[in-house]
């Protein structure tokens, strides 16, 4: 299994899948043909339908050359495609093809090239399921953050530490601004106003859900707007886990130690999803984005509070379960409706999630291992109008709303 550091990339917004992973990209093709006269771009299925509010054309000029580059929204193809986020670059000198390239863009920023296999030194942890990872805890006497710094090293921590203050940051600069987000749907900011809105009659768990959202609204809509996020695992779900944690760090002043050892759990988890499942929207929808999210968050928590490897278990599981089926359907292909809210819904089910397996543990039924496992089926039979193509769901319905409208 693969490096936290794979989970957790410091990135421009607004999706992993659509802007950052097509940059990553773009560059390495630039890199291999610095010397072509022009370039041409193609790209499928997802990447087709939500690319232009995603910003994949936008990122791809940029890094390419926008006076020499053509991008290219392919909307048939005559054979499937090994994956729905697929793109092709080609490299001309005069009429001439001097290169080409097939990418997968395959979530949380990371690409795959056609032909070219992994570097099998990239796997840095021998277990590969949850059940694994706690028989050898249990064998070595350890926690799961313990297990983490066993595999990766010492200097996993200053990694954390970096990648906390840039969530840290993405809150704070989203808590102060206002506006109007890009991309034409009028989404107005909202994090601001409702961190704002403290009543000395707030009930203390009305005053937490308040706050936790605001900073969940804070970070996604700072990926809407472009700005810096962490993907965690992905810019569309980037802010679900920032908002827990440091709600939890301002009011039951948690170290930063305790909050870098929460981080590495919640890497773990979100990269047994991305080793037996998914993260990618357009492979098996918003449960792969957001229920990732909430199950790493809710393990976050359970770390906070010192609870077992099995409550752990637990709350992960309870968080993801109850995200199965969760369509990926961004109106107009922005990541603002429902992305924004989700990220605020998804940050207090996982703090429901770790409640719930405080009280309960021990009387589960299913293994979390199991529920990443049927959410990838689900998302593997899912219609793919529901799989980031804002071709279904509120996407479909926004847009026929507003044409009756018009009409």
């Amino acid at each position: 299994m693969k490096s936290i550091r794979d989970i957790y990339k410091i990135g421009v917004g607004p999706s992993s899948s659509h802007t950052m992973g097509p940059e990553r990209a773009a560059r390495l093709f630039a890199e291999k043909y610095p010397n072509a006269d022009r370039y041409c771009v193609k790209l499928y299925e997802s990447l087709c339908k939500t690319g232009r509010g995603h910003g994949t054309d936008r990122v791809l000029c940029e890094v390419l050359g926008r006076a020499k580059t053509d991008v290219q929204f392919v909307e048939y193809t005559p054979e499937p495609l090994p994956h729905p986020n697929t793109l092709d670059f080609f490299a001309y000198r005069g009429e001439e093809e001097i290169g080409k390239m097939r990418v997968f863009s395959v979530g949380g920023g990371d690409i795959v090239i056609e032909g070219e296999a992994p570097s099998a030194a990239e796997e840095i942890y021998p277990e590969n399921s949850f059940a694994e990872i706690e028989q050898f805890c249990a064998w070595r006497y350890i926690s799961l953050s313990e297990y983490v710094e066993l595999n990766e090293g010492p200097e996993i921590w200053d990694f954390l530490a970096e990648i906390w203050r840039a969530m840290k940051r993405a809150v704070a600069v989203g808590l102060n601004a206002e506006g109007i987000l890009p991309g034409g749907l009028n989404v107005e900011r909202k994090a601001k106003h409702l961190f704002s809105q403290e009543d000395p009659d707030e009930l203390p768990q009305v005053r937490e859900l308040r706050i936790v959202c605001s900073y969940a609204y804070a970070v996604a809509e700072e990926n809407a707007a472009n700005g810096t996020v962490v993907t965690a695992p992905t810019c569309g779900s980037c802010g679900v886990l920032p908002s827990v944690l440091l709600y939890m760090q301002e009011h039951h002043d948690f170290s930063d130690e305790k909050i870098l050892q929460a981080l590495a759990v919640a890497g773990l988890i979100g990269t047994l999803v991305k080793r037996n499942g998914s993260i990618s929207g357009a492979e098996c929808g918003c449960q792969a984005e957001i229920g990732t999210a909430c199950s790493m968050a809710a393990a976050a928590l359970c770390t906070l509070m010192d609870m077992s490897i099995d409550q752990t278990e637990y709350a992960a599981e309870i968080a993801m379960e109850h995200q199965l089926g969760l369509t990926c359907d961004p109106i107009c292909g922005l990541v603002q409706i429902p992305c924004i809210e989700r990220n605020a819904v998804a940050a207090k089910r996982a703090m429901d999630a770790f409640n719930l397996a405080h009280f309960l543990c021990g009387t589960r039924n299913i293994s979390f291992d199991m529920v990443v496992r049927t959410m990838k089926e689900t998302g593997q039979h899912m219609n793919e109008s529901y799989r980031e193509t804002s071709e279904g769901g509120l996407a479909r319905l926004y847009n026929r709303r507003r044409y009756e409208k018009e009409g």
